[in-house]
């Protein structure tokens, strides 16, 4: 089985190149002001210009309007989005001919019903822990869900994992649910926000090993 991996939430020059020097396939800009991992759009457009073409630039938003996605599209090839109904997300993947992803928050087995909502809108399905009704932000919290809760799950369309990853779980989480792309954000960080590029690369290099 190959896996590779989405470094999310990277807003400095340094660890952005971390990531690609560690062998990430993906790499994710958060545009979301609540978020500490925001990163604006004249940031945004600057850390997409150090990203080679090998490694796909993942923007991360939370159910965004179109002057936003107008605003930051063309610097990205995957549109991510959380807490988008299903019709949303086939307008922005109409709109903007860019890959998307759609977020599946998931704490029980009734929630990955919701993948089903996305087929045919969607170009995969990226399953997250739920956070808390109070939580501000739909992810990045360092939360992880029963990887169980996978099992025999026929999914509708290729799929991501992510929540509560870090670099001594991960291979642990690919072999358990057969996920061949995992996402990681508060699991490569020093504090919210704060990604380490030791970390970053102690991640990617158990990733590289299944």
């Amino acid at each position: 089985m190959s896996t590779t991996a989405k470094i999310c939430g990277l807003s400095t020059p340094g660890t952005l190149d971390a990531a690609i020097a560690g062998g990430a396939s993906h790499v994710g800009f958060v545009v979301f002001p609540a978020s500490p991992r925001h990163v604006d759009r004249e940031r945004l457009a600057a850390l997409a210009a150090r990203v080679p073409p090998h490694v796909a630039r993942v923007g991360v938003f939370v159910d965004p309007d179109d002057a936003l996605l107008d605003s930051v599209a063309r610097h990205l090839d995957v549109l991510q989005l959380h807490k988008t109904a299903p019709e949303r997300v086939a307008a922005i993947r109409t709109r903007y001919r860019r890959e998307l992803w759609a977020a599946v928050p998931v704490k029980t087995r009734t929630d990955l019903a919701a993948a089903r909502e996305y087929a045919g809108a969607a170009d995969r399905i990226l399953y997250d822990a739920k956070t808390p009704p109070d939580a501000t932000l739909p992810g990045g919290m360092g939360l992880r869900f029963d990887w169980s809760l996978l099992d025999g799950f026929r999914h509708p369309l290729p799929w991501a994992l992510s929540g509560g990853l870090d670099p001594a779980n991960v291979a642990e989480a690919a072999r358990r649910t057969g996920a061949t792309l995992v996402d990681v954000s508060s699991g490569v960080e020093s504090a919210p926000g704060v990604k380490d590029s030791a970390r970053i690369a102690s991640f990617l290099g158990a990733v590289s090993a299944l």
